[in-house]
């Protein structure tokens, strides 16, 4: 069942709203505030927003443990709510911390890099690298394109990656729906895919007041399509399993939207190379991510084809129990680099 925020309040100045939001009775009855600021703009806003009841906690770092101590202070402190400011992961820390202590979450983005801003799912680091956590979607989202504006223009351009990255997690759901009897949600694939719609064909850029706009909605519309599903599924297919696997093979290698665009276009070169569908699809999303200068080919992320390649046969582990293009075609490790080859050469022209 879909668990709906509250508000969703996308636009230039929304930041002023933050207030009212929190003093709505439904999130908090008694005005017992906690405010979890990241390092970058998290600190400005805090400063300035007019909350003297509340209680300022700086987030340091993305990780499990920072995450579970924000979540023993909420608990310590019997805060009613809490509001987590910043980029991703200032918000997965503070929705991870906001469920551990069984509270209310409130997200106010800074940058548009990922669709974790409004979905029910924690992207955190851990001792052995990075997991997905179920938790609970925030009550409410407040994006300030003004913000959105001034953080560094590739972690806007990433968001578009993981937002047409849908289409091809759509795909890979109702390939195991027909080959597993996986049950597929209607109404999550939709929102899914009116997300990545949203953005895929529009000519503007991250330089348009309207774009932004378009595509923070887009990646709110994406985490909600996840609270429908129960799971990360509508967003989150054979492109994420090799986003995870580089994140695990080659630490830092880039963000995680640019990483989701390049794992859904070789997906659906997969599509197209071995099933003979989706190459509409391919150039539609190549079209997309080179028009915003996103990468497509391993060499635009800093990887050669060799290592992309391992990341590909590494990628199915990464989420196991989820059925994928990748795991449908179960190519060899000979086929998966002679297919990255042909990608790289096909993609790149």
């Amino acid at each position: 069942m879909l668990a709906a925020p509250l508000a969703i309040d996308v636009r230039r100045g929304a930041i002023g709203s933050l207030g009212t939001v929190l003093a709505d009775r439904r999130i908090a009855n008694e005005g017992r505030i906690a405010v979890a600021v990241g390092p970058g703009q998290g600190s400005q806003i805090a400063a300035e927003l007019d909350l003297p009841h509340c209680e300022v906690f700086k987030v340091e770092g993305g990780s499990v443990d920072v995450a579970t101590e924000l979540g023993k202070k909420l608990r310590a402190g019997a805060y009613e709510a809490v509001a987590g400011i910043g980029g991703g992961k200032t918000i997965d820390v503070t929705k991870y911390a906001a469920s551990m202590a069984g509270i209310p979450m409130v997200a106010v983005a800074t940058n548009l890099s990922h669709d974790g801003i409004a979905s029910p799912v924690s992207s955190l680091e851990h001792e052995s690298g990075k997991g997905s956590y179920g938790v609970t979607m925030p009550v409410a989202v407040v994006v300030d394109v003004d913000y959105v504006r001034a953080a560094p223009q590739r972690l806007v351009r990433s968001g578009i990656g993981d937002a047409v990255s849908n289409l091809s997690a759509i795909a890979d759901w109702e390939l195991a729906g027909r080959e597993q009897g996986e049950p597929v949600d209607g109404m999550a694939v939709t929102f899914a895919r009116v997300a990545a719609e949203a953005i895929l064909n529009r000519q503007d850029s991250v330089d348009s007041q309207d774009f932004l706009t378009a595509l923070a909605e887009a990646l709110v519309l994406s985490g909600m399509a996840m609270s429908v599903a129960g799971s990360s599924r509508p967003a989150s297919g054979a492109c994420h399993e090799v986003l995870h696997a580089i994140d695990q093979l080659y630490p830092g290698t880039s963000n995680h939207g640019e990483l989701a665009g390049v794992g859904a276009l070789y997906a659906y070169f997969l599509r197209s190379r071995y099933q003979g569908e989706g190459e509409s699809r391919l150039e539609d999303i190549r079209a997309c991510l080179l028009r915003h200068g996103l990468p497509v080919v391993p060499a635009d992320i800093g990887l050669d084809e060799e290592q992309f390649a391992r990341a590909v046969a590494h990628a199915p582990s990464t989420r196991p129990g989820r059925y994928t293009v990748l795991e449908h075609l179960a190519l060899s490790d000979d086929e998966i680099r002679r297919s990255v080859g042909e990608y790289a050469k096909t993609v790149g022209r």
